[in-house]
């Protein structure tokens, strides 16, 4: 299991992430659960709490396996797309049957759908070390209509980068949680928060 932590967070380029993430596709979920993954619980939460019951749809960003999706339409949000850059990942999401559809593609780059196509997005475990810095928060803000919500989590190691684009881009901050231990059972201690964000509009 650290072995697979080790390849995705020190992956230097995104050929290398998605081929860890590809080869640690079928056995992820077990091992994320040995390892007491928080992101999913925490960020659904925060959605929960701030995106209006039913709205539709939601994006989950960097959604792998379908941790967050497969719990969606139970407290509350039924219609959600998946986007992830792993084939892999998302070969085990499709087996759920919990998304209308799949997307491989990467936050940060062009992305497969219209802006303002969601009236909600998601991204647990996607806005860390290695993987998509604060450019990636663009994508995200362009995906949601006026009006909507983003949750995220964020390695407090690039957090000062994300609150100076979120000014940016005129993003309110509705919630944040203090820092937290995403995996306390790994040797991986660098602290996370996640935040809840409105995206400026009607």
């Amino acid at each position: 299991m650290t072995e697979k932590l080790d390849a995705v967070y020190g992956a230097a380029s995104a050929s290398e992430i998605t081929r860890a993430y590809d080869d640690w596709a079928e056995g992820y979920e077990a091992d994320m659960r040995r390892l007491g993954y928080r992101h999913p619980a925490i960020g659904l939460a925060l959605l929960a709490r701030h995106a209006p019951r039913g709205a539709a749809p939601v994006l989950d960003a960097g959604a792998g396996t379908g941790l967050v999706g497969e719990w969606l339409g139970l407290v509350g949000f039924p219609v959600a797309d998946a986007l992830d850059l792993s084939e892999g990942m998302l070969a085990v999401a499709r087996r759920k049957g919990c998304y209308r559809a799949l997307h491989r593609a990467a936050l940060g780059g062009p992305l497969p759908f219209a802006d303002g196509a969601y009236a909600a997005a998601i991204a647990t475990g996607v806005f860390t070390t290695g993987h998509v810095g604060a450019e990636g928060l663009d994508a995200l803000a362009r995906a949601v209509r006026p009006g909507g919500v983003i949750v995220l989590t964020v390695k407090e190691t690039i957090w000062p980068a994300f609150a100076a684009r979120i000014a940016a881009l005129g993003l309110a901050l509705l919630d944040e949680t203090p820092p937290y231990h995403s995996m306390p059972g790994s040797d991986d201690q660098v602290p996370t928060r996640a935040v809840a964000l409105r995206v400026p509009g009607s």
